[in-house]
């Protein structure tokens, strides 16, 4: 046993070496194996008992490393084939039909799509399975239903309200082409629109944030609001050029002028020197305060494209694309993320919050003018906008260039 002795130290290097490795079953076997064979008479009891091997395994790993046994590595396996117990849809290919009856009346999906879903549970469906005599956990009803083409699923806006517009299409494709070309060049390209109104004051906001257990924070229990505090309007402008954003903070009504101010601000704050702003290229929402049908935008457009010396074109997404506007899920996405769970109880906060986002530089700035609604500019005013459509149709609704107001 002298011999045995002599490897002592070297078996606790091994053992160390395979639990640091995080060796797999089939490597420790072979391993064990090849140690045990190095040592010879007595090897695979002192193997077994330095690796916490089973005899039999130390064994197997003798053969497999002398070649009289091919191991499962050679086929890209851990073990070999045939283990385990057999599926219960092989044992019983009755239980499919009788699961499939069961979810059948409440199944959701496109039929013709191999991936569908159902609101009842796991725990309900394999306690309806043991009703008429199957004997099966919720867990093992889950396998089943992976196999037969459920999934979880969560909601998905994909269903537009109204038809198509058809000129969608050509619309997108001219968006795109002119941002590349843009983008290509330096100009200047953003993309903006107004985030929804939010209530100030210590109302829950959605999301979770880090609490020590049992001590969530609390807030008012309804959400009626704060005349004290008001609402704010964030309008945001997100520029393709640099991946930045800029939020101006509102707390009047979403108007044209409060839009075209945002977007003015940007400009004379934060606008960078890398960034050619010789023109100015805004992508919006067809609708709201900077829609292609309101007058006033376009009336302020003319005023700061004549304030700034700039030419201004403009292109709006089709009806019902507004969730395709960039700023959506390059900018508002993330800050919705980083202000989640946080009460937003007063503008500065708002601010902190909207700035502290980490996944892109967003500046922020307070705006506490009062803009007026309902101001109507009239067809005389129109005529005095020196503004250039392209396209044709309702192209030409959607795209314009705006270079300031006619020289008289």
């Amino acid at each position: 046993m002298q011999h045995i002795k002599d490897y002592h130290f070297n078996l606790e290097f091994f053992s160390r070496l395979a639990e640091k490795c995080q060796l797999s079953e089939a490597q420790r076997r072979m391993m064990a194996g090849m140690v045990a064979n190095e040592i010879g008479w007595g090897g695979i009891s002192a193997v077994s008992d330095a690796l916490s091997l089973r005899r039999q395994s130390v064994r197997r790993g003798q053969k497999e490393a002398t070649g009289q046994l091919q191991s499962p590595m050679v086929r890209g396996r851990e073990r070999a084939e045939g283990g385990g117990r057999p599926k219960l849809v092989d044992k019983d290919p009755a239980i499919e039909v009788d699961l499939q009856a069961i979810v059948d009346a409440q199944t959701y999906g496109n039929p013709e799509h191999v991936l569908k879903y159902t609101n009842l549970s796991l725990r309900k469906i394999a306690r309806q399975l043991r009703a008429i005599g199957y004997k099966l956990s919720h867990s093992s009803v889950g396998t089943i239903l992976k196999g037969l083409g459920y999934s979880k699923q969560q909601n998905r806006k994909l269903l537009q309200v109204g038809k198509s517009h058809p000129q969608r299409n050509e619309q997108f494709e001219f968006i795109f082409a002119k941002m590349e070309a843009w983008l290509e060049k330096g100009w200047a390209v953003l993309s903006v629109d107004c985030k929804k109104k939010e209530n100030l004051g210590n109302f829950s906001n959605k999301g979770a944030e880090l609490c020590r257990k049992g001590d969530p924070r609390s807030t008012l229990d309804h959400d009626f609001l704060d005349m004290s505090k008001g609402t704010v309007a964030p309008y945001g402008v997100y520029v393709l050029n640099d991946k930045t954003g800029f939020v101006t903070l509102g707390i009047s009504s979403d108007t044209a002028e409060f839009a075209v101010e945002s977007i003015a601000q940007w400009f004379m704050c934060h606008a960078s020197e890398d960034i050619n702003c010789d023109k100015l290229y805004i992508i919006c929402d067809g609708g709201g305060s900077n829609g292609y049908r309101v007058r006033y935008w376009k009336w302020c457009l003319a005023a700061l494209a004549d304030e700034l010396g700039i030419e201004i074109h403009v292109s709006h997404l089709p009806p019902g694309t507004s969730k395709w506007n960039r700023i959506e899920h390059c900018m508002f996405c993330y800050i919705s993320l980083n202000w989640a769970g946080k009460p937003l109880t007063d503008l500065e906060t708002v601010k902190k919050l909207i700035e502290s986002t980490e996944t892109l530089k967003i500046n922020c700035s307070l705006d506490l003018n009062q803009y007026q609604t309902g101001i109507k500019v009239s067809n005389e005013q129109m005529a005095s906008i020196d503004i250039e459509t392209i396209g044709e149709g309702d192209l030409a609704k959607w795209n314009y260039i705006i270079r300031g107001y006619k020289k008289l």
